[in-house]
Formats: C-alpha cells, structure tokens, sequence
C-alpha cells in the first residue's frame, strides 16, 4: 500500500537515508529543510516521489504550508519522522538564553507542531506512525551539551505521552535511541576506521521502516540501536 511520509529535518547521511528507504518501500514523501538548494538537488536525486518543501520548523506556519505542499501532491500524511534536532554543544556557563531556547524550538518544539498536522491527516484516515530521533542524551546527559540534551530529553518525553494518548486512535508513536556515531557519508576508505564502531545509516533506516510496518498487536514505544561492541 502505498504511503506518504514526511521527513522533517532532512541533512546527509541518516535522513538522506531514511528518505531512500521510505521511497523504496513505495513510499511518496515530503522532505523539510531550511536549505532550499540541498533540497533541490536531493528531491532531484530521488525522482517523481520525493517533494521538496522548504521549511523552518520552528515556525508553526512554515510547517502548516509545508504539510499542504505535500498533501496537494502526494495526499493526507500517513507517517512522519521527526527527525531534525539542535543546539549549541556549549556548557552551563557558556550557553546563551537564545542558543538554549533554540535548541527546544527545533526539537520538542518543531516536533509538536509537525506532529499535530500529522495527526490531523491520521485521525481522518486509517491512523498512521509517527516516528522521534533521539539520541544518546535522550537518556543520559551529555557533557558540555546543556541544550542539546534537554531538548531530546524533552523529545523523549514527549513521544511517550504522545504514544498513550495516540495509540488507541490508531497511531503508533516511537521513539529511536541513536547510541553512537553514525557513518558519515561518503565515505570513501574505511580501512583506517573500526566499522563496527560506526551505525550504518542505511540499516537504520530498516530499522525506522520496520516501525512503520509493525502490526498494532506489538508496537515499539522505544527503539535502542547501537553498533556492536563487546560491553555496553
């Protein structure tokens, strides 16, 4: 059955795979990012089934214009990734009030008004996923990262509530714990790096799709992937 996604917050690597992923899987999907000349060449790259929407996701109106650009040509959503985060990797006393705010406006903020246009489209149709990127900080503080890790602190916190009030509508809300470093991309030599060191970015993005197509009788609420490692 074929599906329209919404990416928000697309960059290279992980989203760029998460894109192609989704698109192999037969899905049409919309990709947000605040640069409009990466889009262009991404959608380019991807063909007829990728849109590209630019957007700034910290405003709520740019997001409200987005999910229409994507809904006049692709339909009402039935998966979104929230995937974009932010914040200055500064400490306690080096953050700004503006750096620390703008890190909550990206992540918990920018993915509530996201969500609450998708769930819009979800609740009018046959439900829907609604999948968070987190990331180590979800759960454990980083050091020196005071914004960084209360937003994804807040973005946990936030798919999880999400998740009990949504779920019995039909809508199946994850949350993806990102505990490493993900390949980078382009990676042209990978002798000189320990690749088990690394999570792929195009395994990942199975990982994201099996979310999407989880029966409702065994939904994930929350996702852990990490590269191998002999202790964690």
């Amino acid at each position: 059955m074929s599906r329209t996604a919404v990416i928000a917050g697309v960059g290279p690597g992980l989203g760029e795979s998460l894109a192609r992923t989704f698109i192999d899987e037969g899905c049409q999907v919309g990709l947000f990012a605040r640069s409009a000349s990466y889009l262009e060449s991404l959608s380019a790259t991807l063909g007829d089934d990728a849109l590209a929407v630019q957007t700034d996701i910290t405003s709520p109106d740019q997001v409200a214009a987005g999910f229409e650009q994507v809904r006049d040509e692709f339909g009402p959503v039935d998966v979104l990734v929230n995937h974009a985060s932010g914040g200055a990797w500064k400490g306690t006393q080096e953050i700004t009030h503006d750096e620390f705010q703008r890190a909550l406006a990206v992540g918990p903020a920018g993915g509530l008004a996201c969500s609450q246009e998708a769930v819009d489209d979800m609740l009018a149709g046959d439900g829907g996923t609604i999948i968070f990127t987190g990331a180590t900080s979800a759960v454990r503080g980083r050091d020196g990262a005071v914004g960084f890790s209360a937003a994804k602190f807040a973005v946990r916190g936030m798919a999880e509530s999400m998740a009990r009030e949504l779920g019995p509508e039909g809508i199946h809300v994850a949350h993806v714990i990102i505990d490493g470093q993900i390949l980078p991309p382009d990676t042209a030599d990978t002798a000189d790096r320990d690749a088990q060191s690394y999570l792929d970015p195009d395994e990942i993005a199975q990982s994201y799709w099996h979310l999407v197509e989880q029966d409702r009788s065994a939904w994930t609420l929350e996702l852990d992937l990490r590269p191998h490692v002999e202790e964690f």
